[in-house]
């Protein structure tokens, strides 16, 4: 089994936090989204992860190391590959054809998921979907009677289904999946201008190919600041694992809500924080109360109330009540 995670997209609706960070390395409850994201699918799959294929933009040697490191904790190879133009789903998924052999797992790393199943490997195809009450700005699939797909429908301006397309999908041979994403190349086959993997699989469909929607019990998008934090509270819930306090924090006349993330070296004084906080390394807050936001690292918070925010690396902010959207390196003082 492989997985291919197409990310090259910096994520212009989570500005600024992507001006300096790709949106999938961006925390929820501790950990970066694209290791959430491909922890859950090896934990589904059912049989070993060879390899994990991560299809970048130009993100920097750093990156790359840590996105290789994520695949190694999970016992798989890591492979880099490049993006340079945003093209569409089908190009994206494409750069990565040296890794398309055997069964394949496409997840695209902005959206994480709750699921109580094992992959069932033995069919052609598996699209995980979702019923959502607007699926405009999304594709969507309609089924038979059978529960076999019928059709793939990319961003309908009329309703067509309600079953949207969450961005994760599995194709029992990769090569297969590999040779339709290059006839759409080859023919300049577009949609809405870009090269669509919804179209690939229709072609497939036509051909012979079965795929069977796979249903998770909660979706959670990292789109923007709203959602992210939103998904940060839901993934602190979901598993008594997430709530976690480093043995270095310093807490000083605080008091901490669960759940909670709390990473290495923080120093609290006089804080109330929580629930649903997250707070990277080497961060201080002091005098002041926190709740359902994420923090990153090395970061100072003094004399504020804060609730429903999102703060970067390396912050500096004292000031009063707000919901607050801070980038790396920002100064409020």
């Amino acid at each position: 089994m492989r997985i291919i995670v197409p990310m090259a997209g910096r994520g212009s609706r989570l500005r600024p936090h992507t001006l300096t960070v790709p949106k999938p390395l961006i925390p929820v409850a501790g950990k970066p989204i694209v290791q959430r994201l491909v922890e859950d699918i090896t934990r589904v799959c059912g049989q070993k992860v060879e390899e994990i294929a991560f299809v970048i933009g130009d993100f920097g040697d750093q990156v790359e190391k840590d996105l290789e490191g994520i695949a190694e904790s999970l016992g798989a190879k890591g492979s880099i590959y490049y993006q340079d133009k945003p093209l569409g789903t089908a190009h994206a998924i494409l750069c990565a054809k040296e890794s398309m052999e055997g069964p394949v797992v496409v997840a695209f790393a902005d959206t994480l998921f709750r699921a109580d199943f094992t992959l069932d490997t033995s069919k052609d195809g598996i699209i995980w979907v979702q019923k959502i009450e607007d699926p405009s700005a999304f594709g969507v699939v309609k089924l038979d009677d059978e529960g076999i797909i019928t059709d793939f429908v990319e961003k309908p301006t009329e309703y067509v289904s309600d079953l949207a397309i969450i961005g994760i999908y599995f194709f029992r041979d990769g090569a297969y999946l590999r040779d339709e994403l290059q006839y759409l190349i080859d023919n300049d086959i577009k949609e809405k201008g870009e090269y669509q993997l919804t179209n690939a699989m229709e072609n497939m469909k036509l051909k012979g190919s079965k795929f069977a929607p796979g249903k998770v019990d909660e979706w959670l998008d990292c789109g923007n600041k709203d959602a992210t934090v939103y998904t940060n509270q839901r993934v602190l819930e979901f598993d008594s694992k997430n709530h976690s306090i480093h043995e270095s924090v310093k807490s000083m006349g605080s008091e901490i809500t669960p759940p909670c993330f709390i990473g290495e070296g923080v120093v609290l004084n006089n804080a109330k924080i929580g629930p649903h906080v997250s707070i990277g390394s080497g961060t201080v807050i002091e005098n002041a109360e926190v709740r359902n936001t994420i923090i990153q690292s090395d970061s100072e918070i003094r004399n504020a109330k804060i609730a429903d925010s999102m703060i970067g690396n390396k912050v500096k902010y004292n000031g009063d009540f707000k919901s607050l959207s801070l980038g790396d390196f920002t100064c409020l003082e």
